[in-house]
């Protein structure tokens, strides 16, 4: 590709239309043009330019903005698809994704599995999608930025006569202008915070150059924003999980690497239930009965010990206890641990009592831990009781008469036993359910009587853990100030030369032309120069 040298003597890049220096057409077109586009000042863009080799047809693809509107488009759109179905994290743990959502939406959910809309927002290709309007934003804006900083950079004062025609505001006057006029017309464009550059008795006022820079800064803001966006999808840089712990009960907090531990001592919830809570919520309390007044857990954190296995107890150390509650969360080493919701009563241990039907008399108790229950329960005197059968959340029966379970929790827990007697050395079988005492195998002459139920609480939590939020609010920040810069300042020009008796006067500005007019209208006042007519408009007329 060769440079185009203008009569001027500067040399162009390929693909320039207006000379940098003095504004002269080096196209058929653009000497056809009644007006110049001045958008990119007539500058050689890359994309415009080269298409011969691989890499000027990628650079050429991102560089259009339709291509990155069409990219913004999709984007949403699968953001909105991704709405319509739950995300996986929110689905019942205990299910297989591609069991779920076959069996909970049919086809349309087996569909929406296979084509990775159940972790929309961490899959690969909507991560492509983000990365690719990442790249078209740094495409587009080097593609328009560079050419037009040098365009703006190399310009002159005195620009050629068909350039000055072909601007918007432009008129010609056969009048003798003196020094004295010129330099009043300087003085008021000062006054207006023009920056003043003369040449060979000729002016080029300009301002707010700066603000053509603003939706490149926008650019900016915006990649930084994806980047920031993105980055939460690297490990250890954005945590957002549940953590559900019981009393009593140590977990390891998620997203900390196994480092830490919490063990919840003790859940607490208040209401307003005393006569001076009455009188000042009593609106609230009659409408909707109890109202909580607190509810927090009282806990403990350990750190792991180096070389020690997170959850046993002599490798841990503890850190410190504290008390989470609603809006005061437990934080450490960027992590926060906040209260969300709490579960109450849930069941923990159910006790039994192995009883003679015929008089009634007990042969002995026992407890069945739900979440750790035993196989074998001795009883002493020849009694035992063995545990053939746990089902925590009992659903009822199978086809074949197997009892079932939905999931792990102990919602509704039924028991299958074998007793043990010295009547019967080889047991009797007995199935135990709420409310249910099934004897599947005949008549027994013992029986599993239930004696008691103990309860604890489930604090729910939420961890958090956020490195990328300043980078989304610098990369918004950015964005703000690129808008302020583009939408409350526009860049300005007036040009007047005196050729060969005559006095030409242009003016361009990339909006708010009625702020120019006034301007030009104020600068040219008490002198004897006509005000540049408005080729735009005429052309309308």
């Amino acid at each position: 590709m060769k440079e185009i040298k203008c009569e001027c003597g500067h040399v162009n890049p390929i693909g320039t239309i207006l000379c940098e220096s003095c504004g002269r057409a080096l196209t058929e077109e653009a000497k056809r043009d009644k007006l110049h586009d001045m958008r990119y000042e007539g500058s050689a863009r890359r994309s415009q330019t080269y298409n011969k080799t691989i890499i000027d047809k990628i650079w050429n693809f991102f560089s259009s903005v339709k291509v990155g509107v069409w990219l913004i488009v999709i984007t949403l759109i699968a953001s909105a698809i991704g709405t319509i179905l739950p995300q996986k994290e929110y689905i019942q743990q205990n299910i297989p994704p591609e069991q779920y959502y076959k069996e909970e939406y049919g086809w349309v959910g087996q569909l929406w599995y296979n084509l990775g809309f159940q972790d929309l927002y961490s899959s690969w290709w909507y991560l492509l999608l983000i990365a690719s309007i990442g790249i078209s934003l740094v495409i587009c804006s080097l593609d328009r930025f560079i050419p037009l900083h040098r365009a703006l950079k190399n310009q002159k004062v005195s620009r050629h006569e068909g350039f000055l025609k072909r601007q918007r505001l432009f008129s010609r006057s056969n009048i003798e202008v003196s020094d004295e006029v010129f330099d009043s017309i300087k003085q008021k464009l000062k006054s207006k915070r023009y920056k003043i550059r003369e040449e060979n008795g000729n002016i080029l006022a300009e301002k707010g150059r700066f603000s053509r820079w603003g939706p490149y800064v926008n650019h900016i803001g915006l990649i930084i924003f994806l980047i920031g966006g993105m980055l939460r999808f690297v490990p250890g840089m954005y945590v957002d999980e549940t953590l559900s712990i019981r009393e009593g009960e140590k977990k390891v907090i998620p997203g900390t690497h196994s480092q830490y531990v919490l063990e919840n001592k003790k859940f607490i919830l208040e209401k307003y239930d005393n006569k001076k809570d009455k009188e000042t919520f009593n609106q609230a309390i009659s409408r909707v009965g109890n109202v909580e007044k607190n509810f927090q857990s009282n806990v403990s954190l350990y750190k792991r010990v180096d070389g020690g296995i997170a959850g046993e107890s002599d490798k841990l150390k503890k850190v410190k206890d504290f008390s989470i509650k609603v809006n005061k969360p437990l934080k450490m080493d960027h992590y926060a641990l906040y209260q969300m919701s709490y579960q109450l009563d849930e069941l923990k241990a159910m006790s039994f009592e192995l009883q003679n039907k015929a008089n009634g008399k007990s042969m002995g108790n026992l407890k069945v831990d739900l979440f750790d229950p035993k196989d074998v329960y001795d009883l002493k005197n020849g009694y035992k009781v063995e545990l053939i059968g746990y089902y925590p959340d009992f659903s009822g029966f199978a086809k074949n008469g197997e009892p079932q379970t939905k999931t792990s929790v102990p919602n509704n827990p039924a028991f299958l036993f074998r007793m043990y007697s010295p009547e019967h050395p080889k047991g009797e079988v007995s199935f135990v359910a709420i409310k249910q005492n099934v004897e599947p195998l005949g008549e027994n002459d013992y029986k599993m009587a239930f004696k008691s139920i103990d309860t604890r609480n489930i604090s729910v939590l939420t961890v958090r853990k956020d490195l990328t939020l300043w980078i989304l609010a610098l990369g918004g920040l950015i964005f703000m100030i690129g808008v302020i810069q583009g939408m409350y300042w526009n860049h300005r020009r007036i040009w007047l030369q005196r050729v060969n008796g005559e006095v030409l006067i242009a003016a361009h500005t990339n909006k708010n032309w009625f702020g120019i007019k006034n301007e030009i209208k104020y600068a040219l006042k008490d002198t004897n120069i006509p005000e540049p007519i408005d080729q735009q408009e005429k052309k309308k007329e």
